[in-house]
């Protein structure tokens, strides 16, 4: 089976605040093609977000396939409040790298 980073489907995936305690997570696509693809491939889903950061599902607090905008985008809730001591992104823009290496699968069509 053929696969594609998401990194080369996505227009756009970052993080970043949502408010003091939590990181929220974009994943947007340019086309509904390309948004469908991933939406219907189904591999991004709160179980494998909870896996791929290596965090409690309870931890997410949003998960939503976001139909007008092709766009995925989900919510964390952090450890420490943003910018507390010991709290390594204050601005929670460098949480979204293990995003950009997910596989999605391509189906090519039998001949």
């Amino acid at each position: 089976m053929k696969t594609i980073k998401l990194i080369d489907l996505a227009k756009t995936i970052r993080s970043k605040n949502a408010g003091t305690d939590r990181i929220t997570f974009d994943i947007i696509f340019d086309d509904k093609e390309k948004y469908e693809l991933v939406k219907n491939s189904k591999v991004i889903n709160k179980n494998f977000i909870a896996d791929l950061y290596n965090i409690d599902i309870d931890r997410i607090t949003d998960f939503v396939e976001f139909d007008p905008g092709y766009a995925i985008k989900f919510t964390i809730n952090r450890l420490k409040p943003s910018g507390s001591p010991g709290e390594g992104d204050i601005f929670g823009c460098q949480q979204y790298p293990p995003l950009l290496d997910i596989e999605i699968p391509v189906y090519m069509p039998q001949h």
